[in-house]
């Protein structure tokens, strides 16, 4: 936007574009609004290495208004000029190519999948294959729900005949037959093992040392993320000073707040690691990081995480010590007691909570401390474990400063052997 400028979300969208190998064409929005700077906005992005064109530089650039439809018209030429400059053009007689939107099932129907339909021209009966599934089109429904005969190029479409849901962003193409359809299929699907099988060589500290001497990576991908800006600044910047003559170390993300599921995308997408100061992987995150196999490196000093990279591309790093969540707990109430003096009451909302194990705070995404589970009770007995959807009280040992609706997050550390 015009008035806000480069935002922490742009170079997010900067870094996957990057990623993925796409061309970026910006729109700078809110030219009509008081504060608007375009000139500003252009040289945040020439500090982002993409240089607008009307500055020398490759990066098209558009200068619109949504809300009053300001250089709408012109946005769209210049869309239709980066096409045709790329050469991206259609041809409604080929083959049906394009990318999945959503699938869903639906009682009655089976499979419905919605595409958009982006080369060729795809029609009731045409054998397709989309993700790993494969299928007849026995239906077809354009974007105001009227079922139609055929769909051409840049056309939305609602499919029905496949055998399975495929994810979003996943190729549709037609093909001859539906015997090919099943074979493309099935190969697809032991492409898909196969890759699952890979996850097991995406760059860890563990491997990255045997990586780099079998020359299989030349750049050390990081993604950082941080409770305050000053600290991923200066992480980044202790970063870039490690010196090496094999491998270049690329800041691809740098950002405020808890892991995100766009971390780990990002990550999964560039083979990078994520490096986490003072931040946490929520709950809803560490599924996704499990099965994209992206090392997450959580730190409370910078220091440690410096030590941590240069061990491992000097092939020297130890076992690793990974951290194994055991559950989660909601602080509810807090009150003093006479005779017990301060006590935390809470449910635990997911796994268990071990006495003894670590724990660390959570408060609005950020990690508040970080130490012991000290004492552990239920009503008045000391217990050593406390299960899911129970309550329970609780200490941490040199911390007193809980809150209500404060989340512990119980762990402990498990040790892998390295495998250089």
């Amino acid at each position: 936007a015009a008035d806000d400028g480069v935002m922490p979300q742009t170079k997010e969208a900067i870094a996957h574009a990057r990623a993925a190998g796409v061309p970026i064409l910006v729109a700078i929005n809110k030219i009509d609004v008081p504060g608007a700077n375009v000139d500003r906005v252009k040289q945040q992005l020439a500090e982002a290495d993409l240089i607008p064109e009307d500055w020398g530089g490759k990066t098209p650039t558009a200068e619109i208004s949504a809300l009053k439809k300001v250089g709408i018209e012109e946005l769209v030429d210049l869309i239709h000029l980066q096409a045709e400059l790329l050469e991206l053009k259609a041809s409604e007689s080929k083959r049906p190519k394009g990318t999945v939107v959503e699938a869903r099932l639906e009682q009655g129907r089976g499979v419905v999948t919605t595409a958009l339909i982006q080369d060729g021209t795809l029609r009731i009966g045409d054998a397709i294959v989309a993700g790993v599934h494969s299928g007849k089109v026995r239906a077809l429904m354009n974007d105001h729900g009227q079922r139609v005969d055929e769909a051409k190029p840049g056309m939305p479409v609602a499919i029905m005949g496949l055998s399975g849901a495929p994810v979003a962003g996943d190729e549709l193409r037609g093909v001859p037959d539906e015997r090919t359809a099943r074979d493309l299929a099935a190969k697809l699907q032991q492409i898909q093992r196969d890759r699952e099988m890979a996850k097991m060589r995406h760059v860890t500290l563990e491997n990255l040392f045997a990586q780099i001497e079998e020359g299989s990576i030349k750049d050390l991908n990081l993604i950082v993320k941080a409770d305050v800006q000053g600290s991923a600044e200066a992480v980044c910047e202790s970063l870039m000073g490690i010196e090496s003559s094999k491998v270049k170390v690329n800041i691809l993300h740098r950002g405020v707040g808890a892991v995100s599921e766009s971390d780990i995308m990002l990550a999964s997408a560039s083979e990078a690691i994520v490096l986490a100061f003072n931040v946490p992987v929520p709950q809803d995150v560490a599924p996704i990081r499990d099965q994209e196999g992206v090392d997450v490196r959580t730190y409370n000093v910078i220091y440690d995480a410096i030590e941590d990279i240069k061990k491992a591309m000097l092939g020297l790093l130890e076992d690793e010590r990974r951290e194994v969540v055991l559950g989660h707990f909601e602080v509810l109430k807090i009150f003093r007691s006479s005779k017990a003096g301060l006590v935390i009451g809470g449910m635990v909302t997911s796994g268990r909570l071990v006495k003894g194990a670590k724990v660390r705070v959570i408060r609005d995404e950020r990690i508040a401390f970080d130490g012991k589970l000290e004492t552990l009770r239920r009503f008045k007995d000391d217990v050593s474990e406390v299960t899911e959807g129970l309550e329970c009280g609780v200490g941490i040992e040199n911390f007193q400063d809980l809150r209500e609706h404060d989340i512990l997050e119980c762990y402990q550390m498990e040790s892998v052997a390295a495998t250089l």
